[in-house]
């Protein structure tokens, strides 16, 4: 479990264009780790969409977005293309990030259970601790959550 106000764990992952990212580059920024289950599908487009719509007001407040899940570079490109994303999509296949992270959660659907990402956020202060942990993520209202958090 991660403590507020602990060192977040650091990674080191591609983006959507295969360039590394790793938590160290953003060092003297906050960074908003968001996890989300799949590219392309109704909530995570939501999300996206509304952090690249609002990305300049994240970006006046120091703050640098970054989207994670278990997709493919290739899907990740495809996905930042199709809705024009301004941030990079950290590719984590093996789900090393996702599990240093506790995101990797047990989840239902029809009745059926099996392993996925929980649609959880980090936010991350300049000196790469974790400030605040959004757990129970809703598409629609996080952004305007975390502007809330980074303006206060």
């Amino acid at each position: 479990m991660l403590k507020q106000n602990s060192p977040a764990p650091p990674f080191s992952l591609p983006d959507q264009n295969g360039k590394m990212q790793s938590l160290t580059d953003y060092s003297g920024k906050k960074v908003l780790l968001y996890f989300y289950p799949k590219d392309d599908t109704p909530g995570c487009t939501t999300e996206a969409c509304n952090f690249r719509d609002r990305l300049n007001e994240l970006k006046d407040h120091g703050v640098q977005v970054l989207g994670v899940s278990k997709d493919t570079i290739a899907s990740h490109k495809k996905f930042s293309e199709k809705f024009d994303l301004n941030f990079p999509l950290l590719s984590d296949e093996n789900g090393t990030l996702v599990k240093a992270y506790g995101v990797w959660k047990e989840k239902s659907m029809y009745g059926k259970t099996y392993m996925g990402i929980s649609r959880e956020s980090f936010l991350i202060d300049e000196e790469g601790n974790l400030v605040k942990h959004y757990e129970k993520v809703k598409p629609e209202e996080h952004v305007e959550e975390v502007l809330r958090d980074v303006e206060a």
